[in-house]
């Protein structure tokens, strides 16, 4: 059952076209790549599908409903996760406060509630604090739960923001550049975590990435971007052959 469609997508920057007659689509439980040189769009694209921007035209239809217009948040509630290019976490707040958070986007007691410290208010807190710490033990990082996330070690800081977006319970998982910094052994390290999410939790998975290893070791089918467009679809084997995709992104490196 198809999960993502994508139509005609278009977005400018002033005089621009950072994306321009995007057409995608995705199934559900699949894992699909997005690559392309740097500028090709990719973050744009993840930027509109997420609302962080409004495409100038065309849809995005997540799950039958139309995503175009609606706030983050609104889409986070749909089922939309992502994580970011740069690692975005609360610095100054602990490991599980960080998870907690993400966990509150499914709290059952009400703002009166919270207020008044209400038995359905600690009740609440509590089921949030043991699903956090499921999340945790998931991604080993339990025995850091109490500290700061800043003071993680950069390959723990990237499990914990991914295991923060799993928090929200999402459908769909959106990672950009999750291997960025990362030396080869953090990345293998990060393709059996990707294959375990997509696994144990049973969703799908859309990757933008730029090392290669990791692309073709865990995607089913990959889009290539150059320059807002799409110059390429297909199975990974089918996308390390196509001339143009060569002479655009991968050069040498898969030869």
């Amino acid at each position: 059952m198809t999960m993502l469609t994508i139509n005609k997508l278009h977005k400018a920057f002033g005089g621009l076209s950072a994306v321009m007659n995007f057409n995608f689509q995705m199934e559900q439980d699949e894992l699909v790549g997005l690559i392309g040189p740097n500028g090709a769009g990719k973050t744009t694209v993840f930027n509109l599908i997420t609302g962080v921007y409004k495409p100038d035209q065309g849809q995005i239809i997540f799950e039958g409903q139309n995503l175009v217009g609606m706030a983050p948040y609104s889409i986070c509630a749909q089922g939309v996760a992502r994580t970011f290019q740069n690692i975005r976490l609360f610095n100054e707040l602990s490991v599980l406060d960080n998870v907690k958070i993400a966990c509150h986007k499914n709290v059952q007691y009400s703002v009166l509630g919270a207020l008044m410290r209400t038995p359905a208010f600690f009740k609440g807190e509590a089921k949030i604090e043991q699903d956090a710490l499921k999340f945790l033990e998931v991604f080993k990082l339990e025995n850091k739960r109490d500290e700061l996330a800043k003071n993680l070690p950069y390959g723990e800081q990237r499990r914990l923001e991914i295991s923060r977006a799993l928090a929200t319970q999402p459908r769909l998982l959106i990672l950009d550049e999750p291997a960025a910094g990362m030396n080869p052994q953090e990345t293998n390290s990060l393709m059996k975590l990707i294959e375990m999410i997509r696994r144990e939790f049973g969703l799908a998975v859309l990757l933008i990435e730029h090392d290669m290893s990791l692309v073709m070791g865990v995607c089913e089918r990959i889009y290539v971007l150059d320059y807002g467009l799409i110059i390429a679809k297909g199975l990974p084997q089918e996308i390390r052959n196509y001339t143009q995709v060569i002479e655009a992104y991968l050069g040498e490196e898969l030869n």
